[in-house]
């Protein structure tokens, strides 16, 4: 199934649009290929873009004052990627969008969204969609820091997308997690001889 085909049959599941009503929509978007390590958005940007993600790994990440890196989130296949500060806040991003593996994205300008909505307000469930599940996963991501051990938050995304710890070096899981990789370590190795008894 195609990136378009998959968001057409989202569209669709959302709110009954057919597949040949979201012309106006689709035409508006585009294909975006990212090599390792480039950057889709960086740190001061003001630019709204909004991406499904078809093929890759997004990392978003910080520069702290000490030139330490912290891993905000990752994004992969089947997800959509925004910086937060840009769509929600209108404010330029705070972090940088790094592909970690080649990238592929089909991209819609959110401003150019917004127009859309005003001549076709059938999609807007889709707008309302992607929001909500920005908001969800921010959420979700603060709550397992306060409900949840870095052991718990690590079974957790195995469980999710359990390809990512081949696909992820270990310093950006560990980040993520909020531990060091020696700690990822450590948590690793109590797990496989667990498993193991």
């Amino acid at each position: 199934m195609s990136t378009i085909d998959t968001l057409q049959k989202l569209l669709f599941d959302l709110a009954g649009v057919l597949p040949a009503d979201t012309e106006p929509l689709f035409a508006m978007t585009t294909p975006v290929s990212l090599e390792t390590n480039e950057a889709y958005i960086r740190e001061g940007e003001s630019s709204r873009r909004l991406a499904f993600i078809e093929k890759g790994v997004i990392r978003a990440y910080t520069i702290k004052e000490n030139g330490d890196e912290a891993t905000l989130l990752l994004r992969w296949e089947g997800q959509f990627i925004a910086s937060h500060d840009t769509i929600i806040n209108r404010q330029p991003s705070r972090f940088i969008y790094r592909a970690l593996e080649p990238v592929k994205l089909l991209q819609i300008d959110y401003g150019v969204l917004e127009e859309i909505l005003k001549t076709h307000p059938e999609y807007e469930p889709l707008r309302n969609f992607f929001l909500m599940k920005m908001l969800a996963e921010s959420l979700k991501m603060l709550e397992s820091f306060v409900t949840q051990s870095p052991e718990e938050r690590y079974r957790e995304l195995l469980s999710e997308r359990f390809d990512l710890v081949n696909r992820v070096p270990d310093k950006y899981i560990a980040s993520m997690l909020g531990i060091t990789p020696v700690s990822l370590s450590r948590i690793r190795k109590r797990m496989y001889t667990k498993g193991k008894q």
